[in-house]
């Protein structure tokens, strides 16, 4: 059996433990704030948060287990870092455009002055 250093451990361990707590306080942000546009940004960041410490625990342990650095567990961060934007915009204008619709009041539209 492989044997992995402990200060490999004790960071994934460490970074599992943040990566849930950041988890936990995006759902709890999920749950406290009233309305959906309020909702979108904070947790979303907390959860992302909570996501790449995850993902970076990953690519520790795997790297130790292998001792050698292994590129595959980076494949996790990078399609976070691509997919959660986009989805989030598209959620944004879907809710928008929602609102809109129903007549409900929105936010202006920002105009950029010269």
């Amino acid at each position: 059996m492989n044997q992995m250093p402990v200060w490999i451990e004790v960071a994934v361990g460490l970074l599992l433990v943040l990566g849930s707590l950041f988890a936990l306080l995006g759902a709890i942000g999920l749950v406290r704030l009233k309305d959906y546009f309020q909702r979108m940004h904070p947790p979303a960041l907390a959860s992302t948060l909570g996501a790449w410490c995850v993902a970076l625990a990953s690519v520790l342990f795997f790297s130790g287990l292998a001792h050698g650095p292994v590129l595959h567990a980076w494949l996790i961060p990078i399609l976070l870092a691509i997919t959660v934007p986009v989805t989030t915009l598209l959620l944004a204008r879907a809710a928008l455009f929602r609102k809109r619709m129903a007549g409900e009041p929105v936010p202006g539209e920002v105009s950029s002055r010269k």
